[in-house]
């Protein structure tokens, strides 16, 4: 989609076909929203070069989940007004086509084992998904042969494991058989997703890591941690991120960049400049991937709003640094599955 275009489908969202969808699930009423898309639309940030090219984007970070099913899903919960409805990809490919996006990576959001495959199913119906990440337990008895029946399909990228479903990444690297698991695991060339960081799990990475340094690991949605008051804890996190800044195997994806403050959502990237400063700083241009984290982004503003926000940072650093986050080093960690020819590759 052209810049103009792209102009013209923020500025009319009630001329999306998605519209009223998308208005159903916000926090916000109408005019609100309408207000959202224009003041997103003016302070657009171009997305095309000077050689009137635009960059592909690969959305590392979404959740597939169809709250009809018959045996439901274990999250969101019928509690949550905004979540609980089908997340498919139809109906991502909607609101992420517009804007770009060309390819996503699902990330596991059910701890219930048949629920890779179901997710591997839905995948291979819809070539936008050129990737999954599953939901297994190492150290626990049938892992290696749940690993190889789910590899076996090649958009099978790896699983996520660290302070979610009641599980502790930490306290399991005590356990010789999670360690030799996590060794076989590295061997398929697979990767490890960790959710969701605090410095506890920033510690666990540190180890892990040192104890499986063949491993890729991703940290999901570090932008979104809160930075440690305590003088003690602090200095441990800024220890241990300049540690796992020194190991190329490790990537982190700047997703859930928004944050709400006072029930506000700060939409200026000057609020959110100096955390990307410094996760920059310490991971540099080779390692940080884009991420939506869709349906679970509609808690804080429609996909495009944290789309903008890190365009206009990303795109400022130049057409090769661009290109790196939004694609280029996604393929290097996951090695996804490039299934359309609008996919880089």
């Amino acid at each position: 989609m052209e810049i103009g275009q792209r102009r013209r489908w923020l500025c009319s969202f009630t001329d999306y076909p998605d519209f009223s969808e998308i208005a159903s699930f916000l926090p916000m009423n109408r005019r609100d929203f309408l207000a959202l898309a224009a003041s997103a639309s003016a302070g657009l940030p171009s997305l095309s070069w000077p050689d009137d090219t635009t960059i592909p984007i690969i959305d590392t970070h979404i959740h597939l989940f169809d709250t009809t099913r018959a045996q439901g899903v274990p999250w969101p919960t019928p509690k949550d007004e905004i979540l609980y409805q089908p997340a498919l990809p139809d109906r991502y490919r909607r609101i992420a086509v517009p804007l770009g996006i060309v390819g996503a990576i699902v990330v596991e959001a059910s701890p219930w084992l048949e629920d890779n495959q179901w997710v591997l199913d839905v995948a291979a119906r819809d070539k936008i998904i050129v990737g999954t990440v599953g939901n297994l337990e190492p150290g626990k008895p049938g892992f290696r042969q749940q690993l190889e029946r789910f590899h076996r399909n090649p958009l099978f990228r790896g699983i996520r494991y660290g302070n979610l479903w009641d599980r502790d990444l930490s306290r399991q690297l005590s356990n010789p058989k999670v360690v030799s698991d996590l060794k076989f695991f590295a061997q398929t060339g697979l990767v490890l997703d960790t959710a969701n960081p605090n410095p506890v799990l920033l510690a666990a990475i540190v180890r892990v890591t040192e104890q499986v340094p063949e491993l890729r690991v991703i940290i999901d949605h570090l932008p979104q941690m809160t930075t440690p008051v305590e003088a003690a804890v602090r200095k441990d996190y800024e220890t241990h991120l300049q540690e796992l800044g020194k190991r190329p195997q490790v990537y982190v994806k700047i997703s859930e960049v928004l944050r709400r403050v006072d029930g506000k959502i700060p939409q200026a990237l000057s609020f959110y400049r100096g955390r990307l400063d410094e996760l920059f700083g310490i991971f540099g241009e080779d390692r940080l991937l884009y991420g939506s984290d869709w349906p679970n982004s509609d808690q804080w503003l429609p996909v495009e709003a944290g789309l903008n926000l890190v365009s206009e940072y990303f795109n400022a650093k130049g057409r090769t640094v661009a290109e790196k986050y939004f694609w280029k080093n996604s393929a290097a960690a996951y090695h996804w599955l490039k299934r359309d020819p609008s996919q880089p590759g």
